[in-house]
């Protein structure tokens, strides 16, 4: 779960007491932590010893996380706050949001139906009245429970200044009202307008998320003037084409006119369609069949339009998605050092309360012993955690000054190097040349040779056996072919253990997916042994258990074929595309978190509109057991119509179909037909609804993860330039954004912010 900060906001050290008098005497449980680092007073209210260790690990923990240190320092509130943020926690209220948004497709109208074609779909499994609504509200006081924590850790002060969190108090009020009435109602209620307001539920608990919003916000002003001349394009070349393509008084040279320039908003919606291509070439054919000049009309449209303003606005895009990172981020690891300075100084507080000599003054030091008791009880990565320790027990004199103690914190952005174990030692002459020979480079470029080889042969035997059917097939070359590399897989990957060891073997990522896939290969040969037993010329035995024996041959390919994917760390280029991939995977969260909002909120709002809108006159259909009767009625459709492609099961009719239309229409594939459909099924403000959805999936969202894509590749290319495929593979490029732009913003580079020796307060607005 991601790190969330609490507020906007800003945090003061350097108050006096005299400067606390509104602050209620004699409560520690509601006290924030005071002192002042220019003067000789140094006191943290509730005078406990291991409160000031207490309040080091956590600012050191926000620091990690990059979460704000304005909270509650008591000791109580300690307690609480790491508990809030406790991986528990955090994943409990996770798993809350995924079942609160999953409702949508058990509540009515449900999802479960093994289709969503409503010429076949049977009447859907409905749940009982107070089911949903049930699971509906231990979520939302779980949410209640939430948002109490957060408001009491950050305290009414705070709490007014924080925007998110008072929506959140009325999105959780609006949806117990809605709540309420579903119940009162007998869960009769058709409009349950809490539907909307459930993603807001996931957007709350992701800072990245928010971050991506106030992106999308800032660059809404370029996008509009970026929009405005698109739509300025579009009305010119509309009216354009209304004169070039007018009803004449030839029927046959009126083909353009009838289906794509009949009146204004069909002029609009072909000349949109065609900005996207989906509608390419059909919108000109019939001009262009009576003279080819017409096509520079569709030419110069197309080509503006498509190749020039889009890809202009998905410059605009990046480059804004790009600038507001640098800000966030630089704001994110202001918060790291403040975090870091708040922790040295309550450590630093500590100390001079043991040291008698240094009383009276302020020193910028810490005690080692303190530090260690403070590193060993931080939540952080356990190899985070051992490189700081070390670092801290390498010095010698028992102090830590201020700048030694910052820069243990730099091992947080230092890249992971795999420390392989070393090569077990055999005395045997013949085990050691095994191990000489199995453990260099050129074992790996013959085993990917085989793996190679392999591949290429189940391509032959699936390219010969294409018109073949199942009973035709010989599975006998296949098979013997498939023992032959599977007996060498096992023989390589035993010798590799020999020569590595066990532990050295699994160290390797690619070693750990190979042996994975070869156990599993060795298993199911030994599995079709004995079942089918072995294999001979004409080998085509009756099937037996739970798979025939052509079903299990496939699965033996189908894993070969996986199995082939081992040579991607050991090219270059490759294995760093394949990271790129799997470093969004990782960091794709967020992104794919407003993508879930928008088809959400999308979804609802297409079942609220849409729902029933079309029916399907063309057949009826009688279920049997094991087969379907069609009855067919005439019923006559237009060519390329939603009717005559079938494309019925895309509808607005339950929450997964909804689903599924949506990212039919984000491909921009054929969405004109779909938008056609609705129109003539509804009413031509229907495509207001579809238009606003192509503009906010494929124009905006898709654009942004463009951006995510490049900013990481980008980031990726230029630190691997000069590495070679074992630093790939030893390293551990895990990119995140912060780390992204880490070059350009320095972690220690505000100096002059928090480094002031009197006292500094940081504004942070996100």
């Amino acid at each position: 779960m991601e790190s969330e900060p609490l507020l906007t906001g800003s945090i003061n050290y350097g108050s006096h007491p005299e400067n606390n008098d509104h602050l209620e005497k004699g409560s520690p449980k509601t006290r924030r932590l005071s002192y002042s680092v220019a003067a000789e007073y140094c006191c943290v209210e509730g005078g406990d010893e291991d409160l000031y260790l207490q309040q080091a690990v956590v600012f050191i923990e926000d620091a990690i996380q990059y979460r704000s240190i304005n909270h509650r320092v008591d000791a109580n509130s300690l307690r609480l706050y790491r508990w809030y943020y406790s991986r528990l926690w955090q994943w409990g209220l996770g798993l809350t949001i995924a079942v609160v948004l999953m409702l949508a497709f058990i509540e009515r109208p449900s999802s479960f139906s093994y289709t969503s074609d409503p010429r076949f779909r049977p009447p859907p499994w409905e749940p009982p009245c107070g089911l949903t609504e049930g699971i509906e509200i231990v979520c939302l006081i779980i949410f209640a429970i939430d948002l109490t924590t957060k408001s009491y850790l950050i305290g009414w002060d705070e709490f007014r200044k924080c925007k998110w969190l008072i929506v959140y108090i009325l999105a959780v009020s609006a949806s117990v009202i809605d709540w309420t009435l579903t119940l009162s109602m007998f869960c009769d209620q058709n409009l349950r307008v809490r539907r909307l307001i459930r993603p807001f539920f996931l957007l709350q608990n992701s800072s990245l998320m928010k971050k991506t919003l106030k992106c999308i916000k800032r660059t809404l002003p370029e996008i509009a003037s970026v929009i405005l001349l698109l739509a300025l394009h579009l009305c010119l070349f509309t009216m354009i084409g209304m004169l070039l393509f007018a009803k004449g008084e030839n029927p046959k040279h009126n083909g353009e006119w009838e289906t794509y320039f009949r009146d204004l908003p069909t002029s609009l919606s072909s000349l949109l369609v065609l900005l996207t291509t989906a509608n390419n070439p059909d919108v000109m054919i019939p001009a262009y069949s009576l003279n080819r000049g017409y096509s520079i009309f569709f030419i110069l449209f197309s080509g503006f339009g498509t190749y020039f303003l889009m890809n202009l606005l998905t410059a605009i895009i990046y480059n804004q998605f790009r600038g507001y990172l640098l800000m966030s981020v630089q704001a994110s690891i202001l918060r790291r050092r403040l975090g870091v300075r708040a922790a040295f100084e309550v450590m630093s507080c500590q100390g001079r309360g043991h040291d008698a000599t240094h009383s009276e003054e302020h020193v910028e030091r810490v005690r080692v012993d303190a530090s260690l008791q403070v590193m060993a009880r931080v939540q952080m990565k356990s190899y985070y955690r051992q490189a700081i320790i070390k670092r801290v027990q390498q010095l010698s004199d028992g102090f830590i000054q201020w700048e030694a103690f910052r820069s243990l914190f730099d091992e947080l952005d230092k890249d992971r190097i795999k420390v392989h174990p070393p090569k077990p030692e055999y005395n045997s002459p013949l085990l050691q040349r095994l191990q000489l020979v199995f453990s260099h480079y050129y074992v790996m470029i013959v085993g990917n040779a085989v793996a190679l080889a392999n591949v290429m042969c189940i391509c032959t035997i699936l390219v010969l056996d294409s018109e073949k059917s199942i009973a035709e097939r010989d599975d006998y070359y296949m098979e013997v072919i498939n023992c032959f590399f599977i007996l060498y897989y096992l023989m390589e990957m035993s010798l590799k253990i020999l020569a590595f060891g066990w532990r050295g073997y699994l160290s390797y990522r690619n070693n750990i997916f190979d042996g994975l896939l070869t156990v599993c290969l060795l298993l199911l040969q030994i599995t079709i042994f004995a079942t089918y037993r072995l294999p001979f010329p004409k080998w085509n035995p009756a099937s037996r258990g739970l798979m025939s024996l052509w079903e299990m041959v496939r699965l033996v390919n189908m894993l070969i074929v996986v199995r082939f994917l081992r040579i991607i760390p050991d090219i270059k280029l490759m294995a760093l595309v394949a990271s790129t991939l799997v470093d969004l995977v990782k960091n794709l969260r967020a992104f794919a978190g407003i993508l879930v909002v928008v088809f959400y909120v999308f979804a609802v709002l297409g079942i609220w509109l849409f729902q029933g809108a079309i029916t399907a006159p063309g057949k009826m259909s009688v279920m049997s057991n094991s087969s379907m009767e069609n009855i067919t009625i005439n019923f006559t459709m237009e060519c390329g119509s939603y009717e005559q492609l079938g494309y019925w099961p895309n509808n607005f009719d339950d929450f997964a179909s909804s689903l599924v239309l949506l990212y039919n229409i984000m491909v921009v594939n054929n969405w004109q037909v779909f938008m056609d459909a609705y129109t003539r099924y509804t009413t031509e403000w229907s495509k207001v609804y579809f238009v606003s959805w192509w503009l906010t999936s494929s124009v905006m969202w898709v654009n942004l993860f463009v951006a995510l894509i490049l900013e990481n590749f980008i980031y990726k290319w230029d630190r691997s330039v000069t590495c070679s495929v074992a630093d790939v593979e030893r390293t551990g490029y895990e990119t995140t954004v912060q780390l992204m732009f880490r070059q350009e913003n320095s972690p220690w580079s505000f100096q002059r912010e928090v480094d002031g020796p009197v006292s500094y307060t940081s504004h942070i607005s996100f």
